[in-house]
């Protein structure tokens, strides 16, 4: 399998150096040049394989001959070794959990396969490797735990100033070790403009080996598909017989739908995909007016997906070859406010005894929203951080405390060590230069 930049086609690369640069040079993203079809008889009999397998064969052909078939076994067992399971909150809407990894997102997927396959591309280098990434809250701290202590590897993690919550922040300040946190005056967008000014600059990437870990690297975007396997795979255990589910995925920079999509494309049942965003609203008003408009990110309380201008949403653009009509088939996307966001918080708690995080909410407002227009349809939300990383937004919310899984306990009592910057790409430059 190769992969060639989305501004330059004839530019192709293997899995291994597309992870290494995580960015093509003329500043493209990675795209495989064939998207595979999996074997029928692997969805027709999915429930008979683990997870670990199901996952190895859904993975294999994207890497290809880049890493042995042992170590790749090996990665995956290590990158899922928690639950991801699919919860009913009502008769026909389920919430498929994918917050039971270390940092209790679900970007601990993509980080953990991503940190293992560097670690293994780069053990015979001669100079260290930075992993340079940005975060609009749980990508830092997944890729923090995923990567704390990999030799031979450097962590940069760019985050916007008060606009991540209390537990995010603890968790991709406090590692210490390897992993180094740069707080930036500005908005999620600021960061992610400046990770990219520093790919694209020669002179740096003379002096630094530098790589990403957002979700614009091939190997941290892939194996988000893992879990719509897994989801299917416990969804036909529930509805034998029954349509394919509706999936409603909260979405900022679209890494995570794009993997669902992807996920389909190779053959995995799904009646319809919906992209549920707050009210950075670029996909939904895209959808509606054919007019693509980045605009600046708006700060909400489901802070992760506060992106104006979401990276990945060129990779879906090349999934239908950038037609419009043929996405607008499988995609529907809806802006959900902040106030319905609380108002869908309280409602679950209330009525069903669920307790989703803001991000959830938006994921759960959204399915119903087109549920209203299809009746019948059963669907599956994805609930992608434990609501207790925003304790201090929900609570308020639902007149309780949240139980403090064993993982958060730790960090309350721990001290934030970052470095404040500008939006300015000099002051990322010359603390990346300093950190050599």
């Amino acid at each position: 399998m190769k992969y060639y930049s989305l501004n330059n086609p004839s530019q192709r690369v293997s899995f291994k150096d597309a992870t290494i640069q995580g960015q093509a040079p003329d500043k493209g993203l990675y795209f495989p040049e064939q998207i595979p079809t999996l074997p029928e008889d692997l969805i027709r009999n999915i429930g008979n394989y683990s997870v670990d397998d199901l996952a190895f064969r859904v993975i294999q052909p994207y890497i290809g001959d880049t890493l042995p078939e042992k170590e790749l076994q090996r990665i995956v067992a290590e990158t899922i070794p928690f639950e991801f399971p699919l919860v009913p909150v009502t008769d026909d809407i389920l919430s498929l959990e994918l917050f039971h990894g270390p940092t209790l997102a679900f970007k601990d997927v993509g980080a953990r396969f991503m940190s293992r396959c560097l670690g293994w591309f780069v053990r015979n280098n001669n100079r260290p490797v930075t992993v340079l990434v940005a975060t609009s809250g749980d990508t830092g701290g997944a890729v923090a735990s995923g990567f704390y202590g990999v030799e031979g590897v450097q962590v940069v993690i760019l985050y916007p100033s008060g606009k991540v919550s209390s537990v995010q922040e603890l968790q991709l300040t406090t590692p210490g070790n390897n992993i180094s946190a740069l707080e930036v005056n500005g908005s999620f967008d600021d960061c992610q403009r400046m990770v990219k000014e520093a790919f694209a600059d020669p002179g740096l990437n003379q002096d630094l080996f530098l790589t990403s870990a957002n979700s614009i690297n091939v190997a941290r975007w892939l194996p988000q598909q893992f879990y719509y396997f897994f989801a299917y795979k416990q969804w036909i255990a529930r509805f034998p017989g029954q349509a394919a589910p509706v999936i409603s995925v909260p979405s900022g920079n679209f890494g995570n739908i794009c993997a669902g999509l992807i996920a389909w494309h190779s053959g995995l049942p799904v009646s319809h995909f919906i992209a549920a965003c707050n009210a950075n609203d670029t996909v939904p008003a895209y959808l509606q007016t054919g007019e693509y408009k980045t605009r600046t990110a708006i700060p909400t309380l489901s802070n992760a997906m506060d992106v104006g201008n979401p990276s990945n949403f060129v990779r879906i653009l090349e999934i239908f070859d950038k037609k419009l009509p043929s996405l607008k088939k499988i995609l529907t996307s809806y802006s959900i406010s902040d106030e319905e966001t609380k108002a869908t918080i309280r409602d679950l708690y209330t009525r069903y005894h669920y307790l989703p995080d803001p991000h959830g909410a938006v994921g759960y407002l959204a399915l119903e929203r087109y549920r209203a227009t299809h009746p019948g349809a059963k669907g599956i939300f994805l609930e992608t951080a434990h609501p207790v990383k925003f304790y201090d937004s929900v609570e308020p919310l639902i007149g309780e405390k949240i139980p403090l899984p064993a993982s958060v306990t730790p960090l309350l009592s721990k001290q934030k060590h970052s470095k404040k910057i500008s939006t300015a790409y000099n002051d990322l430059k010359d603390f990346l230069l300093s950190y050599r």
